[in-house]
This record gives structure tokens, sequence and C-alpha cells, in this order.
């Protein structure tokens, strides 16, 4: 009897259950691969989401300006918010500062008191507030700018109800940037039509403004993209961070409810507005180059209403620190020349 056809079958048989043991153990391999890095990446956003909150300097109130202390809620409705309004007379505009993840109302620190009183002195008023999760204001979660452009709404609201001016500018610093262009970008554009506000949420409809109401903004270390925030942080921090770092923004909008990165440099560049970039020429955070191509993207389209000023030698946020003088003259004039 010939058996060949059976051994021939018995092997290929044995073959083919090899393959699929081997297919199945590198499936799996995979597989746990993929977990882990969803894990760690997970671990990773959870980490810098619960970043812990930075408490206020304790400044002797003889060195502040006079100032009133208010409490407001966040557009979200869920978060209550601490903050400090300057007021000086016959105000040109008021001026709203909004921090970087991990600071708080007075950015640098007692240095801070220097700025305000040059912007008191110009006809400015200020209005310095705590982002949700640091400071004296509520909140578990920082979100990079993903959650605290509502906290830019709420201030605007509050700004609008306490202060005599008519329309703010706002002030970004580091993540800050990002908050304060989602804020914008958030807000209903000016005069539209019947049709277009009937489509409006209440929630926009009830502000009682639009964008129209910020008229400028000043923006310390703009980043190309608000993941530019993110992802040296996980780089750097991180287990795996070179690798992860491409995710965790993910997870971090996620959380926050946004399904998209912020282009800052686009929004930046359209924006009709005038606008002021400071930062270092030695930044190698978010990188001083980066910034430089957002400042052409801009310019390519709106140079006629922008100032832009590098400090040599300051890195990433400290441009302020490095050369106090020529920062704040140039937010001066930046200022005058477009708002008197």
């Amino acid at each position: 009897m010939n058996n060949e056809p059976f051994i021939k079958k018995r092997s290929s048989a044995i073959r083919l259950n090899k393959l699929i043991v081997r297919l199945a153990l590198l499936l799996s391999f995979l597989a746990a691969v993929l977990i882990f890095f969803i894990v760690l990446t997970v671990y990773s956003s959870n980490r810098l989401m619960n970043v812990e909150s930075s408490s206020t300097s304790n400044i002797p109130s003889n060195v502040l300006p006079s100032y009133s202390t208010c409490s407001f809620e966040s557009f979200d409705e869920q978060t209550n918010l601490s903050g400090w309004l300057f007021k000086c007379e016959n105000p040109i505009s008021t001026v709203i500062v909004v921090h970087d993840t991990g600071s708080n109302r007075l950015q640098f620190g007692v240095n801070m008191v220097d700025l305000i009183e040059l912007l008191l002195e110009n006809n400015y008023n200020v209005f310095l507030f705590d982002l949700r999760n640091s400071g004296e204001s509520d909140g578990d979660i920082s979100g990079y700018g993903y959650l605290e452009w509502q906290d830019v709404i709420g201030a605007i609201s509050q700004v609008r109800m306490i202060s005599v001016t008519t329309d703010v500018i706002l002030y970004g610093i580091g993540s800050g940037c990002t908050a304060c262009c989602l804020a914008y970008e958030k807000l209903p554009q000016p005069n539209l039509s019947e049709v277009e506000y009937d489509k409006l949420s209440s929630k926009y409809t009830n502000l009682g403004f639009d964008r129209g109401y910020i008229k400028g903004m000043i923006l310390d270390s703009p980043a190309k993209s608000s993941d530019d925030y993110i992802k040296p942080i996980v780089e750097q921090n991180e287990l795996l961070g070179k690798i992860t770092k491409n995710f965790v923004p993910l997870a971090i909008k996620f959380s926050a409810g946004e399904d998209s990165t912020v282009n800052i440099s686009a929004e930046v560049s359209r924006m009709p507005i005038p606008i002021c970039i400071l930062y270092g020429g030695h930044d190698v955070f978010i990188g001083a180059d980066n910034i430089n191509q957002l400042i052409d993207d801009r310019m390519r389209l709106n140079s006629n209403i922008t100032e832009s000023l590098m400090i040599p030698g300051a890195g990433y946020l400290e441009a302020f620190g490095t050369d106090n003088e020529t920062y704040c003259n140039g937010i001066v004039s930046f200022l005058h020349k477009f708002f008197g």
C-alpha cells in the first residue's frame, strides 16, 4: 500500500499548524506590545494632567498695586476660578494674563509687579487669574490649553461685568497661548447672519459677546502646535518618552473632549487683530526656530498688525527674567502703536 500521499498530507498539516502557532504567537506579542504602549500612554497622560497645583506667591499687600478680588465660573459652569482686577483711571482696555501650565496668576513671581504697574501707568487695566488646578482656583486636572480655553472665556465674561472697558487684550504665556487661541476660535464670529446665529448653542448666545471683543493678543513663546507644549515634557520625563510623546497629546485631547490638535501657527497667522510675539532666542523647549517660522507665517498675511521681539540668550519663558526692561518696553510699544 502506498502511504506517500498520506505522509505528504500529514507533513503539510504539521507545517500549517506550526505556521498558525507562530502567527498566533506573533499576534499575541504584537497585541501585548500594543496594550503595553496604550497603558503607558494613559499612565503618562494622567501624570501630566494631574500636575501638582502651583500656589500663588505670598506677596505682601503693600507691594502689589491696589486690586479687587473676585471669584467666577469657567465657561464649563463646573469650575470655580479666582482672580484679581487691577484698575487704573480712564483705561484703554483690560489685559487678561493667561499663565502657563504648572504656574499661577503670578507667572513671573514678585517681578510680575513691575509688569502690572507698567500696564497701569499706560492706562490698561490688568486681570490676573488662576487657571483650573492652579493657585486658588478649583479643578483637579490640567489640559495644557485643551481645557483652559473655557477658563479664558470665563475670565472675559467676568472682566466684561466688573471692568468699564469695552474690550480685552489676551496675554498668553506658554501653554496659555493655546488657551487664548482656542478661546478666540471657539467664540462666535462677529456679524453673523440670522441663520448662522440661530445655529449657535445657547451657551454662546448667552455670553453677550463674540470674538470681536478680543481686540489683540500678546503671546509669550507660542508654539506652532498645541502639542509642542506636551511632547518635550513626555520625552524628558516619561518612560519610553521618545515614542509615547506622539501619543500622549492624543490622550490628553481625548480626555479634554477635543478632537483635533490646535494649529497655533495657522490660527495666529490669520487672526485679523494686532498680535505681539515675545520669545527667547535660546529656547530649546519648543524651539526658537519654530517660533521664527510661526512669525514668518504671520508676517506673510498680517505684517502690518504684527510685532515680534526676541530676547537673545533667553530660554523658554525666560525672556521676561533675562531682560525685563526690553521685554516690558516691547509690550508697551505694541500697545501704544495699535491701541493708543
